[in-house]
């Protein structure tokens, strides 16, 4: 990509906020490349181009995380924390990013477009496919348990695809990310059309309901990513089974540990959301009753 060498190599491990900008970008280019490519179904075209634009960049920033790690006398859980800490920022940026383009596309776009452009995403509203579910859903299914067990699938799947491929979970951060943004989005669309107040007003409000728990889940996929991606890499540049070998992949389990933990303080998050915080359960009637009459 062009991009890629515009920068230096590290601009995103040093300025993580920019992430935000380059996953906002990518994904506009990917959207308008789809629309233009694939007018019949673009959804799951634009979030390949996504990715396939983003993985130059993490490569480069793996890459820059094994040579850190590779100089490293002394491995230390703080230390090789402290050397994740910035691909973490940066994969929280990305996704936001991405997220906010598909929110306010599906805002702002007439319905024909919407439903064509986002369709993929919208459909797992109705339990189609599978995405994190901080979207929410219909509250007539047992909660808990169907949160927890839809969003490890996605975790493990972000794991082994990141073992397997190196960075190839990015697929599916950027599918999570504009499943919850056009969904979030049209929602908020929806329930301004019944309720005649603003959609970015009633955006706001979700977001500030959901944010919570859906950063956690996020962070779940994140850590999975991050541990599937460098224990990949490990298998490559140390020698199997030596000292360094089983501290690094070890330290790296330990982030898949804490990205099931975080799975789990989401769901628990999410399902009291559902349970108590009624605003939020309006915003979807609403949402829900523009779109069936």
């Amino acid at each position: 990509m062009v991009l890629e060498h515009i920068f230096p190599e590290d601009w995103l491990e040093h300025k993580a906020r920019y992430a935000f900008v380059l996953g906002a970008v990518y994904s506009i280019i990917a959207l308008l490349i789809a629309s233009v490519l694939f007018p019949g179904d673009p959804a799951l075209v634009a979030v390949a181009i996504t990715s396939m634009l983003l993985l130059p960049e993490l490569y480069n920033i793996f890459s820059i995380e094994e040579r850190q790690e590779s100089v490293e006398q002394g491995i230390t859980m703080g230390e090789l924390w402290k050397d994740d800490i910035e691909i973490v920022r940066i994969y929280i940026f990305l996704f936001l990013g991405i997220l906010l383009v598909y929110s306010i596309g599906s805002m702002i776009l007439p319905s024909i477009q919407t439903n064509s452009l986002f369709r993929e995403q919208l459909e797992i509203r109705f339990g189609q496919g599978y995405a994190g579910s901080a979207t929410g859903g219909i509250f007539t299914s047992p909660i808990f348990y169907e949160i927890l067990s839809n969003n490890f699938l996605v975790l493990i799947a972000c794991f082994i695809l990141a073992l397997l491929t190196g960075d190839g979970a990015i697929f599916l951060i950027t599918w999570n990310a504009s499943v919850w943004g056009a969904i979030f989005g049209i929602t908020a669309k929806n329930a301004a059309l019944f309720s005649g107040q603003h959609p970015f007003l009633l955006f706001g409000v979700i977001m500030l309901v959901v944010f919570p728990h859906m950063i956690l889940e996020a962070l779940s996929y994140f850590l999975a990513a991050i541990s599937g991606s460098i224990i990949s890499k490990d298998v490559l540049l140390e020698e199997f089974a030596s000292s360094r070998f089983m501290e690094v992949f070890g330290f790296n389990l330990y982030l898949l540990l804490f990205g099931l933990v975080f799975l789990v303080l989401g769901a628990i998050v999410e399902t009291f959301v559902l349970n108590n915080v009624n605003i939020y359960q309006d915003i979807i009637r609403m949402s829900m009753q523009a779109v069936t009459g």
